[in-house]
């Protein structure tokens, strides 16, 4: 697994570049100086400045980082109570997928009628009619030489 932040800190400070000054002060200079400090130095990225914010081809974690900034930093206080409300029904909704996959009695009822499916089978097989290899006579006697003197 690559890590990406490297790359993603180096295409922050770029985009921070095309920002108006005003926006990038409201931003710690301490955090601005661990992205400088941890980018990647080797990685190349170009702003285009013809496209938009969301048509530039970014990394996901060049997105999360823009996207803490705006809440942290840019966003209006309405802004910053719509975006925590939603990732707050985004955790809920997550947590009960969890809990609705992996709730202990959902996998008691599940075993219970998976082992009804394995009854039922074998009621099946019971029923099938069963076949019978009758062996000729010479084949007994080769058997019962093989067994006397242990030959497989």
């Amino acid at each position: 697994m690559e890590d990406n932040y490297a790359k993603a800190y180096r295409e922050v400070i770029e985009i921070l570049n095309f920002v108006p000054k005003e926006s990038v002060d409201k931003i710690p200079q301490t955090m601005i100086d661990t992205f400088k400090a941890k980018m990647d130095q080797n990685y190349i990225f170009n702003v285009d400045i013809n496209k938009s914010f969301e048509e530039q081809e970014l990394l996901d974690e060049t997105k999360a980082i823009f996207a803490n900034i705006f809440r942290d930093y840019w966003a209006t206080p309405y802004q910053k109570e719509r975006i925590e409300a939603k990732e707050k029904y985004d955790r809920q909704k997550a947590e009960e997928e969890k809990r609705a996959q992996f709730n202990p009695d959902n996998i008691f009822k599940k075993k219970e009628v998976d082992s009804g499916i394995e009854n039922n089978a074998q009621e099946l097989n019971n029923n099938l009619p069963i076949e019978v290899k009758k062996e000729k006579f010479f084949e007994k006697i080769i058997i019962f030489f093989k067994k006397v003197f242990h030959i497989s």
